[in-house]
């Protein structure tokens, strides 16, 4: 297969996203396939019930279609349906990254440091994606060197305002509690792709991590382009 002839999947939850990892997949390697599928049910389904049996098996289906279609790796962009894309992973044959995975390793690392407290915050909009990121992250401190802890907050308001298409209030409120959280920890997380326009506003001293960039350098190192994500 030559490098042109690469393609890389990606599966969304937010449509209105699948621009923002098509254009970070594009400025680093603009000549790979790149094939994007989206379905807004799995995350509205998440919202009210969970990640459910039919979420699950819906994940499996379209990463198998992925994977038909060409993908040599798929990157699951939204942290909320992250457990069911690890389990769909062990079922087919291409490598498939949570979005939020690099993000809990860098933030493992920056809390673990010599000049680190050892605290780690992460902050989510909706309470679906606050418990698999937060899971996550706590699984990456295991390995750390020395005892991280992980505290991990709703901001309160901001999902009511992006059901009400408030997108400044939304970005407002997330600001406020970075800004907060980061009085405590040595890193803050963002447990959303769609808080990363957020981290921009909040002037804070310690990293703001989002999970799109490391996403897509974590997809980009599974098909042999670059680095790995840090």
């Amino acid at each position: 297969m030559t490098e042109a002839s690469v393609a890389v999947g990606l599966l969304h939850t937010v449509p209105a996203l699948a621009t923002t990892f098509d254009d970070l997949i594009r400025a680093t390697a603009p000549e790979l396939r790149r094939i994007h599928l989206a379905d807004a049910w799995l995350l509205d389904t998440a919202r009210r019930t969970g990640v459910t049996d039919a979420v699950r098996a819906t994940v499996l289906d379209h990463i198998r279609h992925l994977e038909t279609l060409g993908a040599a790796a798929v990157l699951v962009t939204c942290s909320s349906i992250g457990e069911a894309a690890e389990a769909a992973g062990a079922a087919v044959r291409v490598p498939v990254i949570r979005v939020d995975a690099a993000m809990a390793d860098e933030a493992t690392a920056i809390a673990s440091g010599p000049e680190a407290r050892g605290r780690i915050a992460v902050l989510a909009t909706l309470s679906s994606t606050l418990g698999p990121t937060g899971r996550l992250v706590e699984r990456a401190t295991g390995a750390a060197s020395r005892p991280v802890a992980v505290t991990a907050d709703v901001v309160t308001s901001a999902a009511e305002a992006h059901d009400a298409g408030d997108r400044d209030r939304v970005d407002s409120l997330v600001a406020a509690a970075v800004s907060r959280a980061a009085a405590e920890a040595d890193v803050v997380v963002l447990a959303q792709a769609s808080m990363a326009r957020a981290a921009k506003l909040a002037e804070v001293p310690v990293p703001v991590l989002s999970s799109p960039a490391g996403g897509v350098a974590a997809l980009l190192h599974a098909v042999g382009h670059g680095q790995a994500a840090p």
